[in-house]
């Protein structure tokens, strides 16, 4: 858009021209600080119930997120029991096939989410049910829960591929929410806890891994001596354990579809400033009775557009790049040990003799209760922690301090797998869970934070989703690589060497990390590196017509 001199009037007043219209200089400040006191009443609001509420529907979808994704770990375990050998072993090929195919759903529907947040809107009508783009994704996962939890042999199609596909088909739906929670979340928050209102969305991880083997116990308690006569019946407990995903997303599902779209997107992306403006006074209580937007003439804005050529433009700068670099990188080596091990836990467990028993139900039982206290000592210990020092000590600081403490943790449990393996058990599961709390007071939780905050409203979204899925690929190169060589040399024999090479990537994280920048107490504007001074202009008069 140009916008240039067009006359010197009788009082001195610039007048600018765009298109057939004429503005004031004092009319282009008008815009301009408007959309400033709009998103300075976002960056220092009191805390409120609004935020709370914002966190709590942003976290039950990332509850359900874990659990349905962590919960194979255990199920793969059962249906090897149920159809396979007595001893739960899954066929090499099957056992992939169930742990990968969510991850690589999450992968496309990180990207494809991503992307339809910025271009479509957090809140965009698609015309579909339900019809919010935040909330669609959560009704995938509702579906293909279901389906999961219901598959079975038929003529057309055998029960493993039927619950790979609904699998990927649940990870599409994931995948959805990582970058919707986070830049609604991150655009919703103060400056001032923005950083704990992101990680506290991202430890409901925890609570959703936790549940998983807490259901996994009590469903078993309920099937115990049903099993023991017949270990058939192994087969209704993973559905039921699988199926019981399908609560939570139900429950979120509701308040999605209620909450309001980011006045930062109304703003900079939709260019309406007066609306913007008029519902951050809403959801900050500022103006109780008047809910609705009236008649009154409005400056519609322009500002930089989410293009094909300006996405070139803006990353093409290496102050712009690298920050997408550096989150992507660290994601990446992140999730290759995250989910390496955590897909996994069954497998080690029973590796180091936790899981060995004569009876499939002892043995069971035994990896999930294993997997409750490790989730218990570690992971959500390790959220929370970040949660409660993250605008304390900085996003850097605590990602820096996780990939270093886990660089040595696995070196530890790598060359001195054997020997504390005859150690008592307890050495070796209060190490794990040593791994598990670095794990999430540190990298996992940053490298979700911080893609949130650091780019544009027009493309903070996509380049979430682009760091998401760069994570993504990391854990399908992990489990791949875990199933094809962790029996090199006899059954989880090279399980030790595995943890050596995640703490070859714990160790590349520390570099990466370099590359992004401090997010602490700066406004989501800031982090943009782009000029905010003049960012919007006028575009022309409008009216709007009594939306609500």
């Amino acid at each position: 858009m140009s916008i240039f001199i067009n006359s010197v009037n009788n009082n001195d007043d610039i007048l600018f021209t765009n298109d057939d219209e004429k503005y004031t200089f004092d009319e282009i400040l008008e815009v301009d600080s408007k959309r400033i006191r709009a998103l300075h009443e976002i960056d220092n609001a009191n805390f409120q119930w609004f935020h709370i509420r914002a966190c709590v529907v942003s976290g039950v979808g990332f509850f359900t997120d874990a659990y349905d994704l962590f919960v194979i770990n255990l199920v793969s375990t059962m249906i090897g029991y149920s159809y396979f050998d007595h001893d739960g072993t899954v066929p090499a090929n099957i056992d992939m096939g169930l742990k990968m195919s969510a991850a690589c759903g999450t992968l496309v529907g990180q990207i494809f989410f991503g992307w339809s947040a910025d271009h479509y809107g957090r809140k965009k009508d698609l015309g579909l049910w339900p019809k919010p783009m935040y909330g669609l994704e959560l009704s995938i996962m509702v579906v293909a829960t279901i389906g999961s939890a219901m598959c079975a042999d038929s003529f057309a199609i055998s029960l493993w591929a039927s619950l790979i596909f609904w699998r990927f088909i649940l990870g599409i739906g994931i995948g959805g929410d990582y970058p919707l929670s986070a830049v609604i979340t991150s655009e919703f928050a103060t400056i001032k806890r923005r950083g704990a209102m992101m990680a506290a969305v991202f430890a409901m991880q925890g609570f959703g891994i936790l549940s998983a083997a807490i259901i996994a116990v009590v469903v078993l308690s309920i099937f115990k001596y049903k099993i023991l006569d017949d270990h058939r019946y192994i087969d209704y407990v993973w559905r039921l354990v699988l199926g019981f995903g399908v609560i939570p997303a139900v429950i979120a599902l509701y308040f999605r579809l209620t909450i309001p779209e980011t006045p930062r997107y109304t703003m900079d992306v939709l260019h309406d400033i007066e609306r913007a403006a008029h519902d951050i006074d809403v959801i900050l209580l500022k103006d109780k009775h008047n809910v609705g937007f009236q008649d009154k003439p409005a400056y519609m804005v322009e500002a930089p557009r989410a293009t094909w050529e300006d996405f070139i433009c803006y990353f093409s700068q290496w102050k712009n790049c690298k920050p997408l670099l550096g989150t992507s990188i660290s994601w990446f080596v992140l999730d290759v040990a995250f989910y390496g091990i955590g897909l996994n836990n069954a497998i080690i467990l029973q590796a180091i003799g936790f899981g060995n028993n004569s009876d499939s139900f002892s043995a069971l039982w035994n990896m999930s209760v294993g997997n409750v206290i490790i989730n218990m000592l570690g992971t959500v210990p390790g959220y929370w922690l970040t949660v409660l020092l993250v605008d304390k000590w900085g996003r850097k600081t605590i990602q820096l301090m996780g990939f270093t403490v886990l660089t040595i943790l696995f070196l530890i449990l790598g060359f001195a797998y054997e020997y504390i393996s005859q150690q008592p058990m307890v050495i070796f599961v209060l190490l794990f869970s040593l791994c598990q709390l670095f794990l999430n007071f540190g990298p996992n939780a940053t490298t979700f934070i911080v893609p949130g905050e650091i780019f544009p409203t027009r493309y903070r979204s996509t380049g979430h989703g682009i760091s998401a899925a760069s994570g993504k690929l990391g854990a399908i190169i992990a489990q791949a690589g875990f199933a094809q060589f962790k029996d090199i040399g006899g059954t989880n024999k090279f399980v030790p060497h595995l943890i050596q090479i995640f703490a070859l990537f714990m160790f590349f994280g520390i570099f990466s990390t370099m590359l992004i920048p401090e997010t602490k107490n700066l406004s989501l504007e800031e982090l943009s590196n782009e000029t905010q001074v003049g960012f919007v202009k006028p575009k022309r008069k409008h009216v709007h017509n009594n939306l609500v």
